[in-house]
C-alpha cells in the first residue's frame, strides 16, 4: 500500500513537471512570436556634410554609427544625407539594406534614405515621389531645395526558431496569410516661409498613404509608418492634416507615437499597432552632438486581430 502511494506521488510530480514544461514552451513560443512582431523605428536628420558645421562630418560620422548600434533600430529613416554620408553608413552598418535616392533624382543632392535590417524584412516594393504639382517627376518643384518622399513595402520574414515548425507546410497554398507586411514613408518638408507647400505636401502624402488601404476584410492589415523632419510644430495645420485634432474621428488619419506631439521630427503611424516605447535620443560626446537634430526612436508592436 505504501509503495502504491509513493508511485502516485511520483506520477503526480511527473504530470506537474510535464505541464509546467508545456506551459513554458508555449509561453516561450508566444514571446518569440511577439518579438517577431515588434519593430524598432528611428528617424534621424543627419545634418548634411556642411563644410561650416562643427564638428565636421569626418568626426561625427563615427558617432552616428555608434548611436545607431547602441539603439539597434530595425528601420531608420534619414534626412539630409548626401550620397557620401549614406554610403558611409551603409558600409559601416552592414546588417542593413539601404534604399532611396537624392531629391533631384539619382545621386544628386540630399537623400531620403530608408535603412532596414536584412535579417528581419524582405523588400516587396519601393518608390519615390516628389512633393510638387508633378509628383512623378523627380527634381520637380522649386529650383532650390525641392523635396521628396521615399517609401517601401516590407514583409516580416517568418523564420522559425530552433525546434519550431515552419508556418509553411510542404505543400501549401494561401501562404500570404502568414506574411505580415507594412509600409514605411520617409520625408523632409520645406523649411519656414513655405507654409502652403508644406500643407499641400501633407495632403499629397495622405493621398498616397490612403491609396494603399486594404480593399476588404480578407486582406491582412498593413500598418503604415510615416517619419521625417516636418519643419512644423504639433497642433499646427500640417500636423492636423496628418492626425486631426481631439474632435476628429476619421479612421483614415494617422496617430502620433507620442501623445500631443513633440518637436519637428515625428514618427506617425496607423493600423493595428501600439506604441511600446518613445524616446528622443540625447546622444552626445562630451556635450557635443553629431547633428543639429536628435533622433526619435520608437518601439512598436503589431497586434494580432
Amino acid at each position: 500500500m505504501r509503495r502504491f502511494k509513493e508511485m502516485k506521488v511520483i506520477y503526480g510530480m511527473i504530470i506537474v513537471v510535464f505541464t509546467l514544461c508545456t506551459f513554458v514552451n508555449a509561453q516561450g513560443a508566444r514571446d518569440r512570436e511577439s518579438e517577431r512582431q515588434t519593430i524598432k523605428v528611428m528617424t534621424y536628420n543627419l545634418k548634411f556634410a556642411s563644410p561650416t558645421f562643427k564638428p565636421a562630418w569626418s568626426v561625427r560620422r563615427d558617432w552616428q554609427v555608434d548611436l545607431i548600434n547602441k539603439y539597434g533600430p530595425d528601420i531608420i529613416g534619414t534626412q539630409e544625407g548626401l550620397k557620401e554620408q549614406v554610403d558611409f553608413l551603409m558600409d559601416q552598418l552592414t546588417e542593413y539594406v539601404v534604399i532611396g535616392e537624392g531629391r533631384k533624382g539619382g545621386d544628386d543632392d540630399e537623400h531620403m534614405a530608408i535603412f532596414f535590417r536584412r535579417d528581419r524584412f524582405r523588400l516587396r516594393e519601393m518608390g519615390s515621389f516628389q512633393l510638387s504639382e508633378t509628383p512623378e517627376v523627380l527634381g520637380s518643384g522649386p529650383g532650390n531645395n525641392p523635396r521628396i518622399v521615399t517609401w517601401a513595402r516590407l514583409a516580416i520574414i517568418n523564420r522559425p526558431a530552433d525546434g519550431e515548425t515552419s508556418p509553411y507546410p510542404m505543400n501549401y497554398r494561401g501562404h500570404w496569410e502568414n506574411t505580415q507586411e507594412f509600409y514605411v514613408f520617409n520625408t523632409h518638408f520645406f523649411t519656414r516661409g513655405r507654409d502652403l507647400a508644406k500643407l499641400n505636401s501633407a495632403k499629397l502624402i495622405m493621398e498616397r498613404i490612403n491609396a494603399f488601404n486594404r480593399f476588404g476584410e480578407w486582406t491582412k492589415d498593413r500598418p503604415v509608418f510615416l517619419m521625417g523632419d516636418f519643419n512644423a510644430r504639433p497642433g499646427g495645420e500640417v500636423y492636423r492634416t496628418f492626425v486631426g485634432d481631439e474632435d476628429s474621428d476619421d479612421p483614415l488619419l494617422l496617430k502620433d507615437s507620442v501623445e500631443g506631439g513633440r518637436g519637428i521630427d515625428w514618427i506617425l503611424y496607423k493600423g493595428n499597432v501600439t506604441v511600446l516605447h518613445y524616446e528622443k535620443v540625447d546622444y552626445n560626446v562630451d556635450g557635443v552632438y553629431p547633428s543639429d537634430h536628435k533622433p526619435v526612436f520608437v518601439e512598436f508592436q503589431i497586434l494580432d486581430k
